[in-house]
Protein backbone atom coordinates (compact mmCIF):
# COMPACT_ATOMS: atom_id res chain seq x y z
CA UNK A 1 0.00 0.00 0.00
CA UNK A 2 2.71 2.42 1.00
CA UNK A 3 4.69 1.39 -2.22
CA UNK A 4 2.27 1.37 -4.71
CA UNK A 5 -0.65 3.83 -3.53
CA UNK A 6 1.83 6.02 -1.06
CA UNK A 7 -0.68 5.24 1.65
CA UNK A 8 -3.40 7.15 2.63
CA UNK A 9 -2.20 10.06 0.72
CA UNK A 10 -4.10 8.32 -1.91
CA UNK A 11 -8.33 8.29 -1.47
CA UNK A 12 -7.98 4.86 -3.04
CA UNK A 13 -7.25 3.10 0.47
CA UNK A 14 -10.79 3.99 1.79
CA UNK A 15 -12.33 1.29 -0.72
CA UNK A 16 -9.74 -0.65 0.57
CA UNK A 17 -10.30 -0.40 4.17
CA UNK A 18 -14.43 -0.65 3.07
CA UNK A 19 -13.35 -4.17 1.73
CA UNK A 20 -11.18 -5.20 4.93
CA UNK A 21 -13.58 -4.08 7.40
CA UNK A 22 -16.73 -5.63 6.37
CA UNK A 23 -14.67 -8.91 5.90
CA UNK A 24 -13.73 -8.41 9.63
CA UNK A 25 -16.96 -7.07 10.76
CA UNK A 26 -18.87 -10.06 9.30
CA UNK A 27 -16.53 -12.41 10.69
CA UNK A 28 -16.64 -11.67 14.01
CA UNK A 29 -20.01 -9.67 14.45
CA UNK A 30 -21.33 -12.33 16.94
CA UNK A 31 -18.26 -12.68 18.96
CA UNK A 32 -16.53 -9.13 19.42
CA UNK A 33 -18.31 -5.76 20.73
CA UNK A 34 -16.12 -3.11 21.23
CA UNK A 35 -14.51 -2.15 17.85
CA UNK A 36 -11.43 0.77 17.10
CA UNK A 37 -11.09 1.89 13.31
CA UNK A 38 -7.99 3.42 13.71
CA UNK A 39 -4.75 2.48 16.29
CA UNK A 40 -3.34 6.08 17.56
CA UNK A 41 -4.76 7.85 14.30
CA UNK A 42 -3.36 11.45 14.57
CA UNK A 43 0.11 10.32 15.09
CA UNK A 44 0.01 10.65 11.18
CA UNK A 45 1.11 14.01 12.14
CA UNK A 46 4.09 13.18 14.10
CA UNK A 47 5.09 9.97 11.65
CA UNK A 48 3.45 9.79 8.24
CA UNK A 49 5.61 6.73 7.18
CA UNK A 50 4.94 4.51 10.46
CA UNK A 51 1.45 5.65 10.97
CA UNK A 52 -0.43 6.34 7.57
CA UNK A 53 1.73 4.41 5.34
CA UNK A 54 2.95 7.99 3.44
CA UNK A 55 5.96 7.10 1.24
CA UNK A 56 6.92 10.46 0.57
CA UNK A 57 9.79 11.39 2.36
CA UNK A 58 8.67 13.70 5.43
CA UNK A 59 11.10 16.85 4.16
CA UNK A 60 9.20 16.81 0.53
CA UNK A 61 5.76 15.87 2.13
CA UNK A 62 3.32 19.50 2.63
CA UNK A 63 0.78 19.92 4.61
CA UNK A 64 -1.80 20.01 1.91
CA UNK A 65 -1.38 16.14 1.16
CA UNK A 66 -0.89 15.39 5.09
CA UNK A 67 -3.82 16.44 5.97
CA UNK A 68 -5.70 15.37 2.98
CA UNK A 69 -4.38 11.69 4.07
CA UNK A 70 -6.04 13.02 7.29
CA UNK A 71 -9.59 13.54 5.95
CA UNK A 72 -9.14 9.86 3.81
CA UNK A 73 -8.49 8.61 7.27
CA UNK A 74 -11.51 10.26 8.72
CA UNK A 75 -13.72 9.15 5.98
CA UNK A 76 -12.89 5.50 6.44
CA UNK A 77 -13.38 6.09 10.19
CA UNK A 78 -16.95 7.07 9.57
CA UNK A 79 -17.96 4.75 6.90
CA UNK A 80 -16.30 1.51 9.16
CA UNK A 81 -18.70 2.99 12.02
CA UNK A 82 -21.77 2.76 9.80
CA UNK A 83 -20.85 -0.36 8.25
CA UNK A 84 -20.69 -2.21 11.87
CA UNK A 85 -23.19 -0.59 12.90
CA UNK A 86 -25.41 -1.80 9.71
CA UNK A 87 -23.68 -5.60 10.66
CA UNK A 88 -24.81 -5.55 14.13
CA UNK A 89 -26.37 -2.48 15.72
CA UNK A 90 -25.03 -3.74 19.28
CA UNK A 91 -21.83 -2.95 18.48
CA UNK A 92 -19.81 -0.41 19.81
CA UNK A 93 -17.08 1.35 17.71
CA UNK A 94 -15.06 3.99 18.79
CA UNK A 95 -11.94 6.17 18.05
CA UNK A 96 -8.43 5.52 18.81
CA UNK A 97 -6.12 8.90 19.11
CA UNK A 98 -2.33 9.56 20.93
CA UNK A 99 -3.46 11.86 24.20
CA UNK A 100 -0.83 14.01 25.17
CA UNK A 101 -1.79 17.14 27.42
CA UNK A 102 0.00 20.23 26.96
CA UNK A 103 0.85 22.43 29.75
CA UNK A 104 2.09 26.08 29.19
CA UNK A 105 5.41 26.79 29.59
CA UNK A 106 4.87 29.74 31.51
CA UNK A 107 1.84 31.87 32.88
CA UNK A 108 2.13 34.13 29.90
CA UNK A 109 -0.83 34.50 27.73
CA UNK A 110 1.15 33.83 24.58
CA UNK A 111 2.97 30.09 25.86
CA UNK A 112 -0.75 29.39 27.03
CA UNK A 113 -1.87 29.87 23.79
CA UNK A 114 1.04 27.48 22.22
CA UNK A 115 -0.51 24.90 24.46
CA UNK A 116 -3.77 25.19 23.39
CA UNK A 117 -2.61 25.29 19.56
CA UNK A 118 -0.85 21.67 20.01
CA UNK A 119 -3.98 20.66 21.79
CA UNK A 120 -6.04 21.62 19.31
CA UNK A 121 -3.97 19.46 17.03
CA UNK A 122 -5.23 16.25 18.50
CA UNK A 123 -8.75 17.40 19.32
CA UNK A 124 -9.15 17.87 15.49
CA UNK A 125 -9.21 13.55 15.55
CA UNK A 126 -11.49 13.35 18.48
CA UNK A 127 -13.95 16.39 17.34
CA UNK A 128 -14.39 14.86 14.40
CA UNK A 129 -15.17 11.70 14.84
CA UNK A 130 -17.46 12.76 17.94
CA UNK A 131 -19.00 15.47 16.80
CA UNK A 132 -19.02 14.63 12.87
CA UNK A 133 -17.64 17.96 11.67
CA UNK A 134 -14.28 19.52 10.61
CA UNK A 135 -14.36 22.13 14.20
CA UNK A 136 -14.19 26.36 13.29
CA UNK A 137 -10.76 26.33 15.07
CA UNK A 138 -9.30 24.58 12.42
CA UNK A 139 -9.53 26.26 9.78
CA UNK A 140 -6.55 29.61 10.32
CA UNK A 141 -4.49 27.02 10.88
CA UNK A 142 -5.69 25.80 7.29
CA UNK A 143 -5.88 29.23 5.33
CA UNK A 144 -2.19 30.26 6.69
CA UNK A 145 -0.79 27.30 5.68
CA UNK A 146 -2.53 26.66 2.44
CA UNK A 147 -4.41 24.08 2.81
CA UNK A 148 -7.93 22.95 1.25
CA UNK A 149 -9.34 20.03 2.24
CA UNK A 150 -10.91 18.16 -0.94
CA UNK A 151 -14.23 16.58 0.01
CA UNK A 152 -16.24 14.24 -2.08
CA UNK A 153 -19.66 14.10 -2.42
CA UNK A 154 -20.82 12.49 0.79
CA UNK A 155 -17.84 12.91 2.79
CA UNK A 156 -19.64 15.35 5.03
CA UNK A 157 -22.83 13.78 5.13
CA UNK A 158 -20.66 10.72 6.14
CA UNK A 159 -18.73 12.46 8.80
CA UNK A 160 -21.69 13.85 10.14
CA UNK A 161 -23.89 10.53 10.06
CA UNK A 162 -21.73 8.50 11.84
CA UNK A 163 -20.17 9.23 15.37
CA UNK A 164 -18.77 7.03 17.64
CA UNK A 165 -19.83 5.79 20.57
CA UNK A 166 -16.97 5.74 22.57
CA UNK A 167 -13.13 7.69 22.79
CA UNK A 168 -10.39 5.74 23.50
CA UNK A 169 -7.09 6.58 23.78
CA UNK A 170 -3.32 5.66 24.57
CA UNK A 171 -1.54 7.96 27.55
CA UNK A 172 2.14 8.02 28.04
CA UNK A 173 3.65 11.54 28.47
CA UNK A 174 2.37 14.88 28.74
CA UNK A 175 4.50 17.68 26.40
CA UNK A 176 5.44 21.58 27.24
CA UNK A 177 4.42 24.31 25.30
CA UNK A 178 5.73 27.93 24.72
CA UNK A 179 5.67 30.34 21.84
CA UNK A 180 9.29 30.52 21.96
CA UNK A 181 10.72 27.13 22.29
CA UNK A 182 14.11 27.49 21.25
CA UNK A 183 14.62 29.24 24.52
CA UNK A 184 14.02 26.27 26.67
CA UNK A 185 15.92 22.99 27.02
CA UNK A 186 14.62 20.22 25.34
CA UNK A 187 13.85 16.39 25.84
CA UNK A 188 15.01 13.56 24.00
CA UNK A 189 11.94 11.73 23.21
CA UNK A 190 12.04 9.11 20.80
CA UNK A 191 8.51 10.23 18.87
CA UNK A 192 7.86 13.54 20.11
CA UNK A 193 10.90 15.67 21.17
CA UNK A 194 9.68 19.20 22.99
CA UNK A 195 10.48 21.28 25.88
CA UNK A 196 11.34 19.47 29.46
CA UNK A 197 9.30 20.13 32.22
CA UNK A 198 11.76 20.74 35.07
CA UNK A 199 8.60 19.46 37.93
CA UNK A 200 8.41 15.61 35.94
CA UNK A 201 10.98 12.51 36.04
CA UNK A 202 12.20 11.31 32.59
CA UNK A 203 11.88 7.62 31.18
CA UNK A 204 15.43 5.87 29.49
CA UNK A 205 13.94 7.12 26.29
CA UNK A 206 12.91 10.98 27.44
CA UNK A 207 9.25 10.30 27.73
CA UNK A 208 8.35 12.46 31.39
CA UNK A 209 6.32 10.63 33.30
CA UNK A 210 2.99 12.21 34.58
CA UNK A 211 0.21 10.08 36.33
CA UNK A 212 -1.58 13.21 37.03
CA UNK A 213 -1.98 13.81 33.52
CA UNK A 214 -3.85 10.55 32.72
CA UNK A 215 -6.33 12.57 35.34
CA UNK A 216 -6.15 15.39 33.32
CA UNK A 217 -6.74 13.93 29.67
CA UNK A 218 -9.87 11.60 31.22
CA UNK A 219 -11.97 15.03 32.37
CA UNK A 220 -10.66 16.74 29.27
CA UNK A 221 -12.22 14.24 27.05
CA UNK A 222 -15.35 13.28 28.68
CA UNK A 223 -15.99 17.55 30.31
CA UNK A 224 -15.97 17.86 26.37
CA UNK A 225 -18.03 14.93 24.34
CA UNK A 226 -19.83 13.16 27.13
CA UNK A 227 -19.22 9.80 25.83
CA UNK A 228 -17.79 6.84 27.63
CA UNK A 229 -13.86 6.68 27.59
CA UNK A 230 -11.11 3.67 27.00
CA UNK A 231 -7.81 3.70 28.19
CA UNK A 232 -6.18 0.89 25.62
CA UNK A 233 -2.55 1.99 26.27
CA UNK A 234 -0.62 2.65 29.00
CA UNK A 235 3.05 1.63 30.27
CA UNK A 236 6.92 2.07 30.96
CA UNK A 237 9.40 1.25 28.38
CA UNK A 238 12.88 0.39 30.21
CA UNK A 239 15.65 -1.47 29.58
CA UNK A 240 15.13 -4.49 32.21
CA UNK A 241 17.77 -6.96 33.59
CA UNK A 242 17.36 -10.41 33.42
CA UNK A 243 18.70 -12.04 37.28
CA UNK A 244 17.81 -14.77 39.17
CA UNK A 245 15.56 -15.03 41.60
CA UNK A 246 14.25 -17.39 44.44
CA UNK A 247 11.99 -19.31 41.85
CA UNK A 248 14.11 -18.95 38.98
CA UNK A 249 15.07 -15.55 36.37
CA UNK A 250 12.81 -12.70 36.35
CA UNK A 251 13.23 -9.33 36.28
CA UNK A 252 12.78 -6.83 39.77
CA UNK A 253 10.93 -4.15 37.86
CA UNK A 254 9.70 -1.74 40.86
CA UNK A 255 9.96 1.09 38.98
CA UNK A 256 7.27 -0.30 36.24
CA UNK A 257 5.27 -1.63 39.58
CA UNK A 258 5.26 1.83 40.61
CA UNK A 259 4.72 3.87 37.27
CA UNK A 260 1.16 1.80 36.68
CA UNK A 261 0.26 2.39 40.80
CA UNK A 262 0.62 5.88 40.40
CA UNK A 263 -1.34 6.08 36.88
CA UNK A 264 -4.16 3.78 38.27
CA UNK A 265 -4.49 5.84 41.44
CA UNK A 266 -4.80 8.85 38.69
CA UNK A 267 -7.39 6.48 37.09
CA UNK A 268 -9.02 6.39 40.37
CA UNK A 269 -9.27 9.96 40.80
CA UNK A 270 -11.17 10.46 37.77
CA UNK A 271 -13.84 7.77 38.21
CA UNK A 272 -13.74 10.13 41.68
CA UNK A 273 -14.64 12.95 39.26
CA UNK A 274 -17.70 11.14 37.45
CA UNK A 275 -15.61 10.27 34.54
CA UNK A 276 -17.37 7.16 32.57
CA UNK A 277 -15.00 4.81 31.95
CA UNK A 278 -14.85 1.45 29.66
CA UNK A 279 -11.73 -0.17 31.06
CA UNK A 280 -8.13 -0.18 31.03
CA UNK A 281 -5.36 -1.77 29.04
CA UNK A 282 -1.91 -2.23 29.66
CA UNK A 283 0.93 -1.48 26.85
CA UNK A 284 1.59 -4.83 26.94
CA UNK A 285 1.75 -7.90 28.74
CA UNK A 286 4.78 -9.52 27.01
CA UNK A 287 7.93 -7.77 25.86
CA UNK A 288 7.71 -7.22 21.79
CA UNK A 289 9.64 -4.85 19.22
CA UNK A 290 8.91 -1.39 20.24
CA UNK A 291 7.49 0.54 17.05
CA UNK A 292 8.77 3.71 18.01
CA UNK A 293 12.28 3.09 17.79
CA UNK A 294 12.20 -0.81 16.54
CA UNK A 295 14.42 -1.87 19.48
CA UNK A 296 13.42 -5.04 21.90
CA UNK A 297 15.73 -3.76 24.45
CA UNK A 298 12.87 -1.07 25.22
CA UNK A 299 10.57 -3.43 27.26
CA UNK A 300 6.81 -2.89 28.15
CA UNK A 301 5.79 -6.10 29.46
CA UNK A 302 4.99 -8.25 32.33
CA UNK A 303 6.79 -11.26 30.92
CA UNK A 304 10.50 -11.45 29.82
CA UNK A 305 11.54 -12.10 26.19
CA UNK A 306 14.83 -13.77 26.36
CA UNK A 307 15.50 -11.65 22.73
CA UNK A 308 17.69 -9.16 22.10
CA UNK A 309 17.56 -5.93 19.50
CA UNK A 310 20.56 -8.22 17.41
CA UNK A 311 18.38 -11.29 16.90
CA UNK A 312 19.78 -13.45 19.11
CA UNK A 313 18.15 -15.00 22.32
CA UNK A 314 16.04 -18.51 22.88
CA UNK A 315 12.98 -16.88 23.03
CA UNK A 316 11.93 -18.36 26.92
CA UNK A 317 9.55 -16.30 28.69
CA UNK A 318 10.04 -15.53 32.52
CA UNK A 319 7.64 -14.01 34.72
CA UNK A 320 8.44 -10.31 35.97
CA UNK A 321 7.77 -8.91 39.41
CA UNK A 322 4.88 -6.61 38.27
CA UNK A 323 2.92 -10.07 36.54
CA UNK A 324 1.77 -10.93 40.33
CA UNK A 325 1.73 -7.34 41.15
CA UNK A 326 -0.76 -6.60 38.30
CA UNK A 327 -2.49 -9.69 38.31
CA UNK A 328 -3.58 -8.74 41.90
CA UNK A 329 -4.93 -5.51 40.69
CA UNK A 330 -6.97 -7.24 38.48
CA UNK A 331 -8.41 -9.65 41.03
CA UNK A 332 -8.83 -7.17 43.65
CA UNK A 333 -10.38 -4.70 40.78
CA UNK A 334 -7.63 -1.83 42.06
CA UNK A 335 -8.05 -2.62 45.26
CA UNK A 336 -4.64 -3.73 45.89
CA UNK A 337 -3.36 -0.19 45.05
CA UNK A 338 -4.16 1.19 48.06
CA UNK A 339 -2.56 -1.58 50.29
CA UNK A 340 0.97 -0.69 51.37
Amino acid sequence: MARQYNGWANRDLISFYERYVRTVFTRYKDKVKYWLTFNEINSVLHAPFMSGGIATPAEELSKQDLYQAVHHELVASALATKIGHEINPDFKIGCMVLAMPAYPMTPKPEDVLAAREFENQNYLFSDIHARGKYPAYINRFFKENGIEIQFAPGDKELLAENTVDFISFSYYMSVVAAHDPENYSSGRGNLLGGIMNPHLASSEWGWQIDPVGLRLVLNSFYDRYQLPLFIVENGLGAKDILADGPNGPTVEDDYRIDYLKQHLQQVGEALEDGVELLGYTTWGCIDLVSASTAELSKRYGFIYVDRNDDGTGSLARYKKKSFDWYKEVIATNGNSLYQD
